[in-house]
């Protein structure tokens, strides 16, 4: 008779291990773990929780600008510093019994050290554990995953994120094969963890097809700086009796060190290393632009009281700027990022809401001025989307104002116009109700003539959009006039 197979709940489906939420509840399992004896083990799973955890909400920060990502990080840092003095000497007791036999006076040394450190370094590091917050990080373990999983794994944002992590690390790899520093190669490591990180926990496709490779140079690379760290401190304790000691032992961790790197450089050196693999994995040209134009919509929506007014309003301004350039109303010198410079400024106008409805669309400026450009974006480009949202709403723009004024004639002028289109798509939204759909542009006789769709001059949106058109009359010195668009409905068979 054959054995019955054993139900779902008999043999549960292993849980991931990546996200948020298994590293966060991770951090709080590896704390009971460590507290027995602060051994060796432990102490590595648990700093490798926390830095899991810190190294997410550093991605996740960008898009998500919730204050709580910032204090998670600072909330685990002292005890993350304090263990991983505590697995410094751990980790050199494991180092010197490698390299050197036990009766080797520079050995003894080494390890009588780290013995002598650390029982002082767990009591440190007990310290820390007692006065890291649990309850406040078990509220969080609830809380921000929430918020991570607004954001699907796998998205066109997080392969635009590993690419900025991507770009990163394979600088650190120049500066550390130029330079051949131990300070290069441990950013490197740094780097190359943070890399692997992101593609861990979010992009778990890519990773199934990299974590050995990932997980094989990070090990690499952490065993060159944990011999790095050895000789500096033997150095620091005078540990050599004589010449001969010192000699010998520069030489082997020399040695190993290089056996380390050459191994490290097979994978990672010429035409046909991972750094090309992975490359062309992760957005490129276009796709870097619509995954930086989909981070910052994210990071605004994360703000924005009505997103789906401001995705109206967005869509508003576009039908404008393309009518306008249709009707022959396209400046001269215009960039060619103007388009997406002003989606993105009507995408992000009322983030300054989230501070208060007062003076919002300064608060906007301010905001969007602080955000780190994505890939693909210059700073230059960010500035001039927080002007344009500056001005949707309240005073016109001054070009003396200390934004536009260190610009170029050009560049002021671009300003102006995009801000005069964004101030009447935002009025064409007035009663947040996406009425309004459809735009039309006329340019005759010296008059501006635009049909809304939807559009009436005895509803009470009217006036407000009265009062957006004054800017773009303004900027293009002539009359705009606003009616309604007559949609013509064919009949069938005519």
């Amino acid at each position: 008779m054959l054995p019955t197979p054993p139900s779902p709940d008999q043999n549960p489906k292993p849980k991931r291990r990546a996200g948020l939420a298994f590293w966060m509840h991770a951090v709080l399992a590896e704390c009971d773990r460590v507290r027995l004896d602060f051994a060796a083990d432990p102490v590595h799973d648990l700093r490798v929780a926390l830095r899991r955890c810190r190294s997410m909400a550093d991605g996740l920060m960008v898009i998500d600008p919730d204050k709580n990502w910032k204090a998670m990080k600072r909330a685990g840092r002292p005890l993350f510093r304090a263990l991983g003095e505590l697995r410094d000497v751990q980790v050199m007791t494991e180092e010197v019994q490698h390299l050197g036999a036990s009766d080797d006076p520079v050995a003894r040394t080494l390890v009588n050290y780290a013995a002598f450190r650390e029982p002082e370094l767990k009591r440190k590091a007990f310290t820390a554990l007692e006065e890291f917050d649990r309850q406040r990080w078990s509220s969080w373990c609830e809380e921000l995953p929430r918020r991570a999983a607004r954001v699907r794994v796998g998205s066109a944002v997080f392969k635009h994120m590993a690419l900025e992590r991507w770009t990163e690390a394979r600088e650190l790899h120049r500066q550390a094969f130029r330079s051949r520093s131990q300070v290069a190669y441990h950013r490197l490591r740094i780097g190359l963890k943070r890399f692997r990180y992101t593609v861990e926990n979010f992009l778990p496709e890519l990773h199934q097809l990299w974590k050995d490779d990932l997980k094989q140079l990070q090990d690499l690379l952490g065993e060159v700086h944990d011999l790095d760290v050895l000789w500096v401190r033997a150095v620091q304790l005078n540990a050599f009796p004589d010449v001969e000691s010192r000699t010998r032992w520069r030489a082997r961790i020399t040695e190993e060190r290089h056996q380390r790197i050459a191994r490290y450089r097979q994978k990672m050196v010429g035409e046909q290393s991972l750094w090309n693999l992975w490359r062309a994995a992760l957005p490129e040209g276009k796709q870097i632009e619509a995954a930086g134009l989909s981070r910052l919509r994210i990071w605004a929506s994360f703000l924005d009281p009505d997103p789906a007014h401001s995705t109206q309003v967005a869509d508003l301004a576009i039908q404008l700027f393309d009518r306008l350039a249709g009707a022959g109303l396209q400046t001269e010198g215009a960039a060619p990022r103007l388009r997406e410079i002003l989606r993105v400024a009507a995408l992000m106008h009322d983030v300054g809401r989230s501070k208060g409805n007062r003076s919002h669309h300064k608060k906007s400026c301010d905001l969007i001025s602080r955000l780190k450009p994505p890939l693909g974006w210059t700073a230059e480009e960010l500035q001039m989307v927080g002007i344009v949202a500056r001005y949707h709403r309240g005073a016109f723009p001054q070009l003396r104002h200390q934004k536009l004024s260190q610009w170029s004639a050009v560049q002021k002028a671009q300003v102006l116009r995009l801000a005069a289109i964004l101030r009447l798509a935002n009025a064409f939204d007035s009663t947040r109700d996406g009425r309004i759909r459809r735009l039309e542009v006329r340019n005759q006789n010296g008059l501006l003539e635009i049909a809304a769709q939807g559009y009436s001059a005895q509803d009470r949106m009217a006036k407000k959009i009265a009062g957006g058109r004054h800017l773009l009359e303004l900027v293009y010195r002539r009359p705009v006039m606003v009616k309604p668009l007559r949609i013509v409905k064919r009949v069938a068979g005519s």
